[in-house]
């Protein structure tokens, strides 16, 4: 991954003495959107674990202060670099004034309640808030959003569309430069491709069935070498 510069985290202890902000209203048609929120967020915060100033969290309040957060600026996931993530967690919301800077990457997952908003008014707003990609997934295929997945980098104040192609194999995919990844559509379903390590980084169910393969071959491995060195059965 290309590397970052270091920037300064904000004043942690400040934030110990700060009131957390409120939990934002819940997404109408939640239980259809969480699995792939949820997903997002656990496989980026596993491929960020070792970096202890990236925040990756969401449905939390996007705002430039206390008093301007709004239902609009709730982002489903964030990506931030060299900031404090305990800080932001504990309260509760990304309060950019606080932080002293915006966060790098935003992804909204398209809902019933929020589709139009989310390719129609929210550019606009994390646009003010100077975010530098936008990205959003459409688990249905346009239905929802104007297309299956968007991903836009920000420029002069506004974004300008990230180039997406499409694959024989029918996934659409794009760059993402603050990550350092691909963004894809998979039949449906969100997935992060590694350029550098050439595979897609994979989600709970797969590191644990990756794990097991693992175990299972090392125990065959051993097992092999019992019988060749005529200690085992």
């Amino acid at each position: 991954m290309t590397a970052r510069p270091a920037m300064q985290p904000p004043g942690g202890g400040r934030h110990g003495h700060i009131e957390p902000l409120p939990n934002p209203p819940v997404k109408s048609g939640a239980l259809r959107v969480m699995p792939q929120i949820y997903r997002a967020y656990l496989v980026l915060d596993c491929y960020f674990r070792h970096w202890p100033d990236v925040l990756v969290n969401g449905r939390g309040y996007l705002c430039f202060n206390p008093s301007g957060c709004s239902d609009l600026s709730v982002p489903d996931c964030v990506v931030a670099f060299g900031v404090d993530p305990v800080a932001i967690t504990e309260r509760n919301g990304y309060v950019i004034d606080e932080v002293g800077k915006p966060p790098e990457f935003v992804l909204e997952v398209a809902s019933e309640s929020t589709g139009e908003l989310d390719y129609r008014v929210k550019p606009g707003i994390y646009a003010g808030f100077v975010v530098a990609e936008y990205w959003r997934f459409d688990r249905t295929g346009g239905g929802m959003h104007d297309a299956p997945l968007g991903g836009g980098r920000l420029v002069d104040g506004a974004y300008q569309a990230i180039e997406l192609t499409t694959g024989e194999d029918g996934v659409i995919w794009g760059r993402s430069e603050v990550l350092g990844l691909d963004l894809c559509w998979d039949r449906g379903r969100l997935r992060f491709y590694d350029p550098v390590a050439g595979g897609y980084l994979p989600d709970l169910a797969e590191a644990m069935e990756q794990r097991d393969a693992a175990e299972a071959r090392a125990e065959a491995a051993e097992a092999e070498l019992r019988l060749l060195r005529g200690d085992g059965q």
